[in-house]
């Protein structure tokens, strides 16, 4: 496979990092991007080979056109977009009302809307090189779970997108999603509680690294006959809850 270039969202840590140094290892150029992570991002971007950062908040429309601008001006091209920028916040499902508006429009300005205009905003040079995006999706959004309800219903609308989006813009590219249960990111780190009950239920009993969800998400980049899938990586934990 000739190099490729590819956008990694929200790459300076966890599954982002992860995935846009698998694409770097297999000689592609990567650009690396954050909202805040600055110093991290350009410390990346200059360890790596043929590597590129640039700081977006994909909230941010006018962000977004700068940022594929960008990639374009550095590489000439784009031939794989990695949806992975996201957030979320930390509330239990019974607690509805801390569940307010505002958490919600938070959440899906960045987990929905900019992953939304991100895409479309992409989506011209990605048909000129008959390019994929993948979407970092959740379990969360598959099941009954996750770190609050406005977040799982993001995940959840993300996985129909990647369907929607994936039935009218082939043949030119592809679209599809991962979904990972609990993976192990500066994020997680103090959910020991959480970590401890996969561990006990799931059948593969260990939680997800950065690097099993990155081996997914090259994998649906590079396949040329799969789109439109929701791919769980979950250890087989949704067998057993």
């Amino acid at each position: 496979m000739s190099s490729r270039v590819v956008l990694v969202t929200g790459s300076t840590s966890g599954i982002g990092e992860a995935t846009a140094l698998r694409f770097a290892a297999l000689g592609d150029t990567v650009v690396f991007n954050s909202v805040r992570s600055v110093e991290a991002g350009e410390r990346l971007a200059a360890a790596t080979a043929h590597a590129h950062y640039v700081q977006a908040d994909i909230a941010v429309a006018e962000d977004c056109t700068r940022l594929i601008e960008q990639v374009l001006e550095q590489c000439g091209r784009l031939d794989v977009l990695v949806n992975n920028a996201g957030t979320t916040r930390v509330i239990p499902h019974r607690d509805l009302e801390a569940a307010s508006l505002d958490v919600w429009r938070e959440i899906f300005e960045v987990n929905v809307f900019g992953t939304w205009n991100l895409s479309v905003v992409a989506m011209e040079a990605l048909r000129a090189t008959k390019g994929s995006i993948v979407n970092v999706s959740s379990m969360a959004g598959v099941r009954p779970t996750g770190s609050s309800i406005p977040y799982a219903a993001s995940k959840a609308a993300l996985n129909h997108i990647t369907a929607l989006m994936a039935k009218v813009v082939g043949p030119d590219v592809r679209v599809n999603a991962v979904a990972p249960g609990l993976v192990d990111t500066p994020w997680t780190k103090d959910w020991d509680v959480v970590r401890g009950f996969v561990q006990s239920v799931a059948p593969l009993q260990r939680s997800a690294t950065p690097d099993d969800v990155a081996d997914v998400i090259v994998s649906l980049a590079s396949t040329p006959y799969v789109t439109g899938q929701v791919v769980v990586v979950d250890g087989g934990l949704s067998l057993a809850i």
